[in-house]
């Protein structure tokens, strides 16, 4: 019976090293750390792995290093949510500027943008900015951003606000006709669309 192996001695490189480094005790490679630039494109997502060629451990003796493997991971933004490619963002005004309407300014993942919202808007509306969404990794196409408009109703008045409100609240442009129907949520989403 015959049997191969590995020389224990010289590792199978048919030769002995002598005097061994004190860095490395003849190994050829040393523990260390590294600080590299890792370009990430634009749209990858959370559990996306990016691999990095030659940047991962070191061969003993000269040989071909290993691969960095980059696993992202997304941290969730504080205002703007992530649906897919879109972006969500629950936008809040009064209820003056939603009667009378207003130029409002947004956050966007590409800085701050503007639009109109007209008068007489009602809550829940969505307002679409096109191309403001998250790229496709592969670049073919952007999401968009949905603006959920959101009334704010105040939870503390002045006795002034209070009798101002009062005088109001008889008028009839104040009060919902009967035949007056709010669209469910996902009309809303499927008209943002459209």
């Amino acid at each position: 019976m015959v049997t191969t192996q590995t020389c224990p001695t010289c590792n199978g490189e048919g030769r002995m090293i002598h005097d061994r480094c004190d860095v490395c005790r003849g190994d050829g490679k040393v523990m260390g750390e590294d600080i590299i630039d890792i370009n990430i494109p634009a749209g990858v997502s959370d559990g996306v792995q990016l691999s990095v060629s030659g940047k991962g451990n070191a061969a003993g003796r000269g040989g071909i290093p290993g691969d960095l493997i980059v696993a992202i991971e997304e941290i969730e933004d504080k205002y703007l949510k992530r649906e897919g490619l879109n972006i969500i963002y629950d936008l809040y005004i009064s209820f003056i500027d939603a009667t009378l309407g207003a130029n409002v300014e947004v956050p966007t993942v590409d800085g701050k943008a503007k639009f109109n919202i007209p008068a007489a808007t009602q809550g829940g509306k969505i307002f679409r900015l096109k191309n403001k969404g998250v790229p496709e990794l592969n670049g073919y196409q952007r999401g968009d951003q949905l603006n959920h408009l959101n009334i704010y109703v105040p939870t503390k008045l002045t006795n002034e606000e209070k009798r101002l409100l009062e005088n109001l609240k008889n008028s009839p442009n104040f009060n919902p006709s009967p035949e007056y129907q709010e669209k469910s949520f996902f009309d809303k989403v499927r008209e943002a669309f459209h």
